[in-house]
This record gives structure tokens, sequence and C-alpha cells, in this order.
């Protein structure tokens, strides 16, 4: 195997297929990136661990055709530290010689013939813009639980009628829901997926640039995949197994009680209360007539308060929130003001954005969020 390659797409490459690489591999050679040599012209590189599969292909001047498997990590750090200039790859018995300039690499490769075969990426289903599955991929995994014991709830459940993909995640303090459309290869589609939040985030955030991003999803044969696709990258995961919480029943049906405060001032005044909140204590929010107070800290420790101009339609009401999760939530709406929407001080308090003082909110997305119970 023999190729020159420029150095900007080779590090750009070798690192957004490295970057899903387990730091325990469960066998050695699934630590390595596997690369082959075409001889029209494009180098292969790809990345598996059993449950997601990174491809992607990049042109090159390919003199020797090949296979070769070398630790993807160590590629993807060399190829971003060489200097700006052509690298040439050429492949020695059992070691990979990398040269760019004046700088000179030595790798070992690994056994190629025991690296597992990648799953095909599943027939298309339909595709989504970009920026917009970006935008609601981040919006719903704030909600989702970062605890591996509870594996159903480290997931983001997809729902998909016809143009329409909705996204729910939850760690049972807080739910998020966002709609999004997109355009399905048949107008009839219906499918649900429970996809890691984690392998979301990171495939929205890798190929949200690339304009139109193509969905392809396999369930009920052989092993359930979801597939996306975009500027000639690939990636496919295992779908999560399990019977994700009947959870959209949580959004309450009717909320007496409303009140609308501008986001950004909120943010502000909710992380400078909350340097004063002590791990797991939470930031209170008082609603009367015409503001809010928000305070934090009691007795004998720090304390802080706050007030804040707002809209409340309905009785005073008062509600104490984790401060992180309160922020979360508020960062995720991406609208000039926020509606909180109330039944009962304790019960669930529903957050929605709205582009202005008087107007409409948006359901597109929700932030659900449990309160604290606070003394008094």
């Amino acid at each position: 195997m023999k190729f020159r390659v420029e150095r900007d797409v080779l590090a750009d490459a070798v690192t957004w297929t490295a970057r899903t690489l387990p730091t325990r591999p469960p066998a050695p050679v699934l630590a390595g990136v596997r690369l082959e040599a075409d001889a029209s012209g494009t180098i292969g590189l790809s990345s598996f661990d059993y449950e997601v599969s990174a491809r992607s292909e990049i042109p090159a001047e390919v003199s020797e055709p090949g296979t070769v498997l070398v630790s993807g990590r160590l590629l993807a750090e060399i190829s971003r530290a060489l200097p700006a200039k052509p690298v040439d790859v050429v492949l020695e018995g059992n070691k990979v010689i990398v040269t760019c300039g004046a700088s000179r690499f030595t790798l070992l490769t690994m056994p190629v013939d025991e690296y597992p075969a990648l799953p095909a990426m599943p027939e298309l289903s339909g595709t989504v813009s970009g920026d917009e599955l970006t935008n609601a991929v981040a919006q719903v995994t704030v909600a989702a639980s970062r605890d591996d014991t509870l594996p159903l709830l480290t997931g983001v459940r997809v729902e998909i009628e016809g143009e329409k993909i909705t996204l729910l995640a939850t760690d049972r303090y807080r739910l998020a829901l966002r709609e999004l459309t997109w355009t399905p290869v048949t107008p009839s589609y219906s499918a649900v997926a429970l996809v890691r939040a984690r392998t979301l985030n990171d495939v929205a955030k890798s190929l949200g640039g690339s304009g139109l991003v193509n969905i392809g999803l396999n369930t009920g044969v052989g092993v359930d995949l979801i597939g996306f696709e975009a500027g000639g990258r690939h990636t496919t995961s295992q779908l999560v197994d399990g019977d994700y919480p009947a959870v959209r029943r949580l959004f309450p049906d009717e909320t007496p009680i409303h009140a609308v405060v501008p986001t950004a001032p909120l943010i502000d005044a909710a992380k400078r209360v909350s340097l004063v909140a002590e791990r797991n204590t939470p930031i209170r929010l008082s609603f009367t007539d015409g503001q809010v107070v928000l305070d934090a800290g009691q007795g004998d420790d720090a304390q802080a308060s706050e007030a804040l101009e707002a809209v409340l339609v309905g009785e005073d009401i008062s509600v104490a929130f984790n401060p992180q999760f309160l922020l979360d939530g508020l960062g995720a709406l991406g609208t000039d003001f926020v509606r909180l929407s109330f039944t009962h001080p304790n019960k669930p308090v529903e957050f929605t954005g709205q582009d202005s003082l008087d107007g409409e909110d948006s359901s597109h997305y929700r932030y659900l969020l449990v309160p604290i119970r606070f003394a008094g």
C-alpha cells in the first residue's frame, strides 16, 4: 500500500473516524482505524466497536492499493501534528511509514484479518436538515441520563410519523421533547427507535454542518440499527433494546398559572444567585404580579437574591429547582422569552419558548422540570 494525501484532509478524516474508538476496547484490534487504499484514488477509513461504526472516504494519489490497520488515536495525533505539506503513507512489511516534509513516523500494524466486518448502512428512510438536527438533538440530550446503570434512560426515543420526528429524553428529574420535520422516503413512514444520547449528540455535531443528513433505520430484521450519512461520512449504531417509559403523559393537559420572563436575564440571574447554592441545594423562584425573585442560601450560610420583571397569569407561586437543571433547560430554549407553566408548586413545571412577552408559546420544544420541595 502506498499513497499521498493532503495533510488537512488526512487529519480531518482520521480524527472524525477515530472519535468513537473505545478507551478500553474488548479486543486490541478495535483500537485501530482501518485504511483501505483503492486504485480509483480514494482512501476509505473505518472504525468499529461492535456497537458504533464510522466510515469516511477521502481523495488521494494511490500508487499501490492495499489495506492496513493501525492505532487510531496515535494516527489521529500524528496527522494533526504534521506540517502543512503532502503526506506519504507506505506499508513496509508489518510497519506503516508516514512521511511529511522532514517528519517521519513508523507505526506498527495490527492484524487486519482479525478486524470485524462493518455493518451495512441501513436502507434510506429519509433526509433531514443537518442544522435542524443538530439544534434539536442538543435541546433534547440535555435531559438524557448519564447513569449507565439505567441504560434505557441514556437513550433518546425517536418517534417518526410521516413528515414529523419527535425526540424524547428523560433522566427522571426532567423531560425534554422536540419536534422537527423531515422528508421520508414514503409519506406514511412510521418507526420508533431508542438511540444512545451520546452517539446521537456526536453524530449531530459532526454531520450537522453537511447540509442534508440521510437517515436509515433497520428494525425487526437481524440487528436493529440506525445509520446516518452526509458528506461522504457514514455512521451506524445499534439501537438500545427495551421499552422506554411512557413519558408523554407527564406533560400536563392544563396549566392554570403561567409566567413569562426574558430568557437571557433569567439565565444571568440564575447563574449569579446559584453561586451561593451548595451542592444539591436549590434556588427558589417566587413569582408575584410583575416580578420574579430568585434566592438561594439560608440560615448562617451565604445568601443571594435578585429580582426580575415578569408577567404572571394566575395566583402567586414559588418553586425551587436544581440550579444546573434549570440552566440546562433555559439554555436549550433559544428564544427571547421563556414561559413557565404551573399546576402546583410541587408538580413538574413546563418550560416553553416564545419570541415576545405577549406572544404565543412554541410547542415544538418542551422542557419539563421536577421542582425540589423546600421548607415552608
